[in-house]
């Protein structure tokens, strides 16, 4: 499990949700502002007590170090698992075999960066009953075949692996943008992103708070995502003057952005949205 920003109360909110704390492995931190890293040294401390954290890997702006450092010597807490703490810079900052993290600067107050992860494309399903019409033994020779890759079987026969596979599943790309006032590394990060996540703090009636306070505005986050290409926008990061009750509401906020790009989803507490492989939307345009 991967976590992005941990404001305060985000151990509680894991704990009513149907996650587990235990399988926390990433963290990556956009800034230094409280309520971006209130919750980290919280949750840090509570991995230790689950007993079975292997290891946890944090990834964040200059500072985030030495802040889990003071606060770890100051209330005398020992974490019982390895920690590794990784200063970002632009770029690649992290790659498995499934996925790529990279991430850009954005345009804050204090230095901000927006991640951007990208899955890694996937061999198609491998069609076992095409397989076995041929023939071809079953075990190791099978993975090769998954992979894509040509065998030659002891027959003879070369077996070329990908006329065995579906079409191939083109990887998914999520960008996560806060905190930020409009700028063109929002818009880098987010290019072709299946989902971008994006502040939106102020409605676009507030934007000269959101110049002054450098934060974005409602049409910022639709402008980022139409600009990027992107296929669907989920907005975050609300400020409480747009309560129930109050002149302009979370709803005005939505239609706003959807006047500029109609994809735009508003995140709340244990909110999900399960990102779509583009060979199923393909395949459903398609009419298939």
């Amino acid at each position: 499990m991967w976590l992005f920003d941990c404001g305060e109360g985000t151990q509680h909110q894991i704990i009513r949700s149907e996650l587990k704390i235990s399988q926390l492995s990433r963290i990556f931190i956009t800034h230094m502002h409280g309520d971006h890293i209130f919750g980290l040294m919280g949750l840090l401390a509570t991995c230790g007590l689950a007993g079975n954290v292997d290891r946890i890997d944090v990834y964040g702006p200059p500072g985030l170090n030495e802040y889990l450092q003071a606060a770890s010597r100051y209330s005398h807490t020992h974490f019982s698992y390895p920690l590794k703490v990784h200063v970002v810079r632009p770029g690649i900052i992290y790659e498995d075999d499934e996925f790529t993290v990279s991430c850009g600067p954005l345009q804050h107050r204090i230095t901000a960066f927006g991640y951007r992860v990208v899955e890694k494309d996937r061999s198609g399903r491998f069609d076992i009953e095409k397989a076995k019409a041929l023939q071809i033994p079953p075990g190791r020779i099978y993975g090769q075949l998954k992979r894509g890759e040509t065998v030659t079987l002891n027959d003879g026969r070369v077996i070329d692996g990908t006329q065995l596979c579906g079409p191939t599943e083109i990887g998914r790309k999520i960008a996560y943008c806060t905190d930020t006032v409009f700028c063109e590394g929002a818009v880098e990060l987010a290019q072709d992103a299946d989902v971008l996540i994006h502040e939106a703090t102020f409605a676009h009636q507030d934007a000269d708070m959101a110049f002054q306070r450098l934060h974005s505005t409602t049409t910022m986050a639709a402008q980022t995502a139409l600009g990027a290409g992107a296929h669907r926008l989920i907005m975050t990061h609300f400020s409480p003057r747009y309560a129930p009750g109050n002149s302009v509401e979370l709803k005005d906020l939505l239609h706003e952005a959807r006047a500029i790009f109609p994809k735009t989803d508003m995140a709340y507490d244990f909110f999900t949205y399960e990102v779509p492989r583009r060979r199923e939307v393909e395949l459903t345009k398609a009419g298939v």
